[in-house]
């Protein structure tokens, strides 16, 4: 029968009951052991009528004692008390092996709540340790968004591609480059040179015929910039709008052991953000206003440029008012542009308007790469006072200088937190006083195996 449940044996101990009522050939099965007894056998004499435990035992050892069959049994395989001492051995045996897997789930388990406590927002008893502290979340979140934002290291968020700073900022970048430029790429259109001969015909005045008058220009000028003023308005909106994001995500995460400062934390990142973002919105006004009254670069790919193109000045001027057949004409540097609606002016005008063209082409490069650099410069400059001068005075004035008692609220734990604390302390320690329980167990079964 035990053999369907265990095949080897291994777990199966025999146990012969009332050995006094047949000892005849009880020695030789159970030292013959045909049926494969693993855990051997143990020979009993049973109590009989109001016999006390006492009684039996003593009965029972002596007849394993003087009887003339069982006596020649070996005294480790008779009597209650043998078998008694095999079960407590092999139930030892049986607990020393999950002993081991159980300590190991209780110290796990044991770690992982001294790590998680130790995880938990310090105690804090004076308002001392309130201000050290503090001093140390912003430090933290300093550094943070030092890396994040001014060195472009992101390994506190590898993951999260929104927080790799620099990276967005380089895209956004180049994103309103691209905006910038194509933006201006739509006068290469049926009215090509016509807004030039419209300002010409507009700035005639009693002087000589052959000098293009500046207001021309500047005319001119203001309008491709009015007409791509918003661009640079959009993204530094677009920007800062970003960068808030980025910043409060680390204040609240360096403060989140701390909930009592968050809020407060949380209005300083707005109110520092909303602030650089209108000096970052002035700016680029001013830089707009410039751009549109002042024309002026010592760059010298302006004359470069405009030397260039005006080299093709003649040959455009003959497509215009000789070939008749002629619909476009490509302009190096510039684009394939359409001539047949010129062909009714004269030609000094359009010698003047060509030339006018070629300057505004040659210039307005050096307009758009201005816009483009100088947005790159100005949000460089103004990030890196904002992770390394302008946070830390706002969060400080914020919680410092209001006088509100935010510091002294570090001191008082939310329920939350103190029961949380409790629960694991008590966990801490019945763990603790279980695994001392189990390891003595263990010792004292490896001392009795």
């Amino acid at each position: 029968m035990s053999q369907k449940v265990d095949k080897n044996g291994e777990r199966t101990l025999a146990v012969v009951t009332k050995a006094d009522r047949s000892p005849e050939g009880l020695l030789e099965k159970v030292t013959a052991d045909d049926v494969n007894i693993g855990l051997g056998y143990v020979c009993v004499r049973n109590r009989i009528g109001d016999e006390s435990y006492k009684e039996a035992r003593k009965v029972e050892a002596d007849l394993f004692e003087s009887h003339p069959l069982l006596s020649k049994i070996d005294k480790s395989m008779v009597g209650i008390p043998v078998l008694a001492q095999k079960l407590v051995q092999i139930q030892a045996t049986i607990i020393a092996r999950c002993l081991p897997e159980i300590v190991r789930k209780i110290n796990e388990k044991l770690n992982a709540s001294i790590s998680e406590l130790n995880r938990m927002p310090k105690t804090l008893s004076s308002v001392g340790e309130a201000l050290t502290t503090f001093m140390g979340i912003v430090g933290s979140a300093k550094e943070s968004l030092n890396k994040i934002i001014v060195r472009g290291e992101y390994d506190e968020y590898l993951e999260d591609k929104n927080m790799h700073c620099t990276a967005r900022l380089v895209e956004m970048l180049n994103q309103y480059s691209g905006e910038l430029h194509n933006c201006s790429e739509n006068d290469l259109t049926g009215n090509f040179l016509m807004d030039e001969i419209q300002v010409l015909g507009e700035a005639k005045g009693i002087e000589l015929p052959n000098f293009l008058p500046r207001t021309t220009f500047l005319s001119i000028l203001q309008k491709k910039v009015e007409k791509v003023s918003h661009i640079p308005v959009a993204f530094v909106e677009k920007v800062w709008t970003y960068i808030e994001g980025v910043v409060i995500s680390v204040l609240m995460h360096h403060s989140e052991n701390y909930h009592q400062l968050q809020l407060s934390t949380r209005r300083a990142g707005h109110s520092l953000i909303a602030r650089m973002k209108e000096h970052s919105r002035n700016w680029v006004t001013e830089i707009v206003q410039m751009e549109k009254l002042t024309d002026y670069t010592s760059n010298p790919e302006y004359m470069n440029d405009w030397n260039k193109l005006m080299a093709q000045q003649h040959d455009f001027t003959r497509d215009v008012l000789e070939n008749g057949y002629v619909a476009a004409f490509k302009i190096e540097g510039l684009g394939v542009v359409p001539i047949a609606g010129l062909r009714g002016y004269e030609q000094h005008v359009l010698l003047q308007a060509f030339d006018l063209k070629m300057r505004m082409t040659a210039y307005w490069k050096i307009v758009l790469r201005r816009l483009v650099d100088f947005m790159a410069l100005h949000l460089q400059f103004c990030l890196r006072n904002l992770v390394n001068k302008e946070m830390e005075e706002e969060i400080v004035q914020e919680l410092v200088g209001r006088h509100d008692g935010a510091i002294e609220r570090m001191l008082e734990e939310s329920p939350a937190v103190a029961a949380k604390r409790e629960k694991l302390n008590v966990s801490i320690k019945l763990l603790s006083e279980s695994n001392n329980v189990l390891v003595n167990i263990m010792d004292k079964i490896a001392s009795n195996i």
